[in-house]
């Protein structure tokens, strides 16, 4: 008999529950050098700090580096939502950076349903801080589908 758990059979949130205790965790997280450190259902939290080693030539975090915790956060929170047996994937994602990000600065990626359905309607004011500050913006379109 096994301890591991049947994938399949769990809902989106038990799956990524498991990241939080070391059970499952995605070989990009490793890579890209990032953490999930929050789920529930409808919301995921990341936490990275970015290296040099994810520098531009300019001497700033490479855009494609904030776009992938950007990305994991939009796509793990649909997989929140999952039922078992259902899978998703990202159609679109569009990023706006206001500002370079340096090495050692803490980054937090929070993902959070805003509307589930055919069209996401949501205003800057939902994507400011608690200071009232707007770090950055993500948008993600995913499409869902049973198996």
């Amino acid at each position: 008999m096994t301890d591991t758990p049947d994938i399949a059979a769990l809902s989106g949130v038990e799956q990524l529950r498991l990241g939080l205790t070391g059970g499952m965790i995605a070989p990009i997280a490793r890579t890209v050098g990032f953490e999930l450190t929050e789920v529930e259902e409808g919301r995921v939290v990341f936490e990275a700090i970015p290296t040099t080693a994810v520098y531009n030539p300019l001497g700033s975090v490479h855009g494609g580096w904030i776009a992938t915790v950007l990305d994991s956060a939009c796509g793990c929170v649909v997989h929140s939502t999952l039922r078992p047996g259902q899978t998703y994937t990202t159609l679109e994602l569009k990023t706006v950076f206001h500002k370079a990000l340096s090495a050692g600065t803490p980054v937090r990626a929070e993902g959070r349903i805003v509307q589930a359905g055919r069209r996401a309607a949501f205003s800057e004011a939902d994507l400011r801080g608690l200071d009232g500050k707007l770090y950055a913006t993500a948008t993600s379109t995913c499409l869902v589908m049973d198996r």
